[in-house]
């Protein structure tokens, strides 16, 4: 237990959420928290319970790869489980990680499964026709115990640090979303292995990390998501494969866009309105080559 770090990226994160978290990690477990902000607002409630964690606040909202590079890079074990904060451990979570690291030595990443969720997918594969024989399999309890695939979510990660030269392994252009998808696309181009295990489980609650559900800020959230989504769709697949594929993978969704902008502006509905106008905002800044930078207005 003593040679892995469970990192932890929150951002204004509510005070249940993260206690639920901490609550299912083993104590001899050492967790860093990494507040993406000046300031962790629970933390007198989480150091009084938890004498394994550490809080450390970068100053700023580096978002998800750049916040767990920065706890990575803390970490003093040769094992690092990436766990987001609306992510609640299995009770033998930690007992089967230790047995699958003695077991399973030639890993890079470790991928967990859903306790709950049978809708998405927590591994798969980049290549569509093993993906859907993968999925297939996946419903139908067919695949094995430790399953080596190409990618596998990012809300909760076992990552051997002992394959790593540089400890800043997420791609930092990236703000929100797709960070795993590339990190394993670079792993699996190098001949990396990695796995997607039944012994991991995890409950995600799914969109719980920041802030919390009576925020005033939630729609200001959503647009920020909107926006990143689809930024972060095009770099992914522009930076993978090339401009052209790239944009062949969103282009549909780039006039959809526009033409739902038109229609909810005629209708006057501002809520969907502003969805798609944000998704549309994502695209064309990716288009143009534009960096990650919008964080919308949380005042």
């Amino acid at each position: 237990m003593t040679n892995i770090t469970t990192v932890i990226v929150t951002y204004h994160t509510s005070e249940k959420i993260i206690l639920d978290c901490l609550n299912s990690i083993n104590k001899d477990i050492k967790v860093l928290i990494i507040e993406n902000s000046n300031t962790f607002i629970n933390k007198k409630q989480v150091l009084s319970k938890f004498k394994n964690v550490e809080i450390v606040c970068t100053g700023k909202n580096l978002g998800y790869g750049a916040g767990n590079n920065f706890g990575i890079n803390l970490a003093k074990t040769d094992y690092v489980l990436i766990l987001n904060p609306d992510v609640v451990c299995d009770e033998y979570f930690f007992t089967n990680a230790q047995k699958i690291i003695k077991e399973t030595q030639d890993f890079t990443i470790i991928g967990c499964q859903y306790l709950f969720d049978k809708i998405f997918m927590p591994a798969g594969f980049f290549d569509d026709k093993k993906n859907k024989k993968f999925i297939k399999d996946y419903k139908n309890s067919l695949v094995d115990d430790l399953a080596q695939v190409d990618w596998v979510t990012g809300c909760s990660m076992l990552i051997n640090l002992k394959k790593f030269q540089d400890k800043n392994i997420f791609d930092e252009s990236f703000f929100l979303y797709f960070e795993e998808f590339d990190l394993c696309k670079s792993l699996i181009n190098k001949d990396e292995k990695v796995y997607t295990s039944k012994k991991l489980k995890i409950h995600h609650l799914g969109f719980k990390s920041s802030f919390n559900d009576n925020s005033h800020h939630k729609e200001k959230i959503n647009f920020l998501r909107e926006w990143h989504w689809m930024w972060s769709t095009f770099y992914f697949y522009k930076k993978n494969f090339n401009y052209f594929y790239a944009l062949n993978k969103v282009i549909g969704k780039f006039f959809k866009a526009l033409f739902k902008i038109i229609f909810y502006s005629l209708i006057n509905n501002q809520k969907e309105k502003g969805k798609y106008k944000y998704r549309f905002l994502g695209i064309y800044n990716a288009l143009l080559g534009r960096p990650s930078k919008f964080r919308g207005d949380f005042k």
